[in-house]
């Protein structure tokens, strides 16, 4: 097969797992803010023409985003157990890898009666030295979005959740620890709505270690006995990246807080949940044993 055969079937696969944020409306893309209401948005930023790719395997990436948005995924009625995930592709803060770490895992947590929402956050980096505070402005949101519409998208409000990639699970990491922090000025009743994401399930996470003693986590990082409860999967051979969940899951444990952790032994960075000859590809599967432990696949009397 050609490179440019390759190319074109991707394109086409993209183009048609896309199409759900681009005209079916079973699957709505919701504006987070008011419009004009995006706060602390700096102007002139110069990638702002940066194009949305796609390559040779069908991952998207967005490459730059300032008006963010919630695409819902409803999971269909007769399976729906009132849980809902929003869920943080990663990309470094610098773009969105929007198939494999999106599009994919909103059609995977629906085939397990999850309702869906990704949530497409700013990017790239506004703030070299602090890339995730504008995309916590937008969890923030997303978490009281999907909370005053709970309702209407038939979702649990004390079982909606936060799965990130990456960077997007580092933003989970950090939603489970900022939430009580006013980052943002009220635009509306719904930020009157807790901002506490009910779990967390931060997937390959990065940026979680302190840039100046190595040994330790972040101080941006703050677990404490009201951190939501954690489900981590990482790979030994993903830097130390590892390391640094493993010490997440350590200061879980400390604070007795409910948590579960696998490191892989191979399957490096970025793989999603495509499937692979590595162990690895199985974190779904324990990622829904550890939902169902909790309730969470339950259909909710809410």
């Amino acid at each position: 097969m050609t490179q440019s055969l390759k190319l074109f079937i991707a394109i086409i696969f993209i183009l048609s797992n896309c199409y759900v944020s681009m005209g079916d409306n079973r699957y709505p893309e919701i504006p987070l803010w008011p419009e004009g209401g995006v706060p602390d948005e700096p102007e002139n930023i110069k990638e702002r023409e940066k194009p949305t790719t796609v390559d040779s395997v069908g991952k998207m990436r967005i490459a730059y985003v300032d008006r963010p948005t919630l695409t819902v995924y409803p999971a269909q009625r007769e399976k729906a157990n009132g849980t809902g995930v929003i869920i943080c592709p990663g990309g470094g803060y610098n773009i969105l890898a929007w198939t494999h770490e999106g599009i994919e895992i909103a059609q995977w947590l629906n085939s397990i009666g999850v309702s869906a929402f990704i949530l497409k956050y700013r990017v790239p980096r506004r703030d070299p030295d602090q890339p995730h505070s504008l995309p916590l402005q937008d969890a923030q949101r997303a978490i009281r979005l999907v909370r005053s519409n709970a309702k209407k998208w038939n979702v649990d409000p004390s079982r909606i959740g936060m799965l990130g990639f990456s960077a997007g699970g580092h933003l989970t990491v950090m939603s489970g620890s900022h939430y009580e922090k006013k980052t943002y000025e009220k635009v509306d009743k719904k930020d009157d709505l807790s901002a506490r994401p009910n779990f967390l399930v931060p997937i390959y996470p990065a940026y979680l270690g302190d840039k100046v003693d190595k040994t330790r986590l972040s101080e941006k990082v703050l677990i404490n006995k009201n951190t939501p409860p954690t489900f981590i999967a990482i790979t030994h051979d993903d830097g130390d990246r590892a390391y640094y969940a493993a010490l997440l899951y350590a200061a879980l444990k400390k604070n007795n807080v409910i948590g579960e952790i696998h490191i892989y032994s191979k399957g490096g960075h970025g793989y999603g949940l495509r499937k692979s000859n590595n162990p690895v590809h199985t974190w779904p599967d324990r990622c829904r044993d550890w939902f169902d432990s909790m309730g969470y696949l339950k259909k909710s009397a809410n």
